[in-house]
């Protein structure tokens, strides 16, 4: 927990992390800031489905449409957050000269998105009237 309240000190404080081990191959930091560009494209198409799930099924009942507006949110508040996260992460580890971070997020992410997609399944053979 203490090394993410550090990560999270250096989101807003990126220059610090130059402070840590030696430059790496600059290939390698800027490939790093497309993957997490990548991830916030993905946190933003997640957001834009939430708000789409929301606005543009009307007569689907209030709570099937509530539920995955709000998964889909979630899941795109969670990787934008995990972006930054894993941005500074791989970078220091990079710094170090350290093996590069592992997480389980992506198939957290894999898991969510893949049970709203069966929920929309569901509504759309069940049928949405509320």
């Amino acid at each position: 927990m203490i090394e993410f309240a550090r990560n999270v000190r250096l989101w807003f404080a990126p220059e610090q992390v130059r402070n840590e081990g030696s430059t790496p191959d600059y290939r390698f930091s800027l490939a790093n800031e497309r993957t997490f560009l990548a991830w916030l494209r993905t946190a933003l198409a997640l957001i834009g489905g939430g708000f789409a799930v929301d606005q543009f099924l009307p007569d689907l009942r209030w709570a099937w449409r509530v539920g995955l507006a709000l998964a889909l949110l979630g899941a795109g508040v969670l990787c934008s957050l995990r972006a930054v996260n894993h941005w500074v992460r791989c970078e220091r580890a990079m710094r170090r000269g350290e093996d590069l971070p592992t997480s389980r997020f992506p198939a957290v992410l894999g898991l969510v998105v893949a049970v709203v997609a069966v929920a929309m399944v569901v509504v759309v053979l069940v049928g949405w009237a509320g």
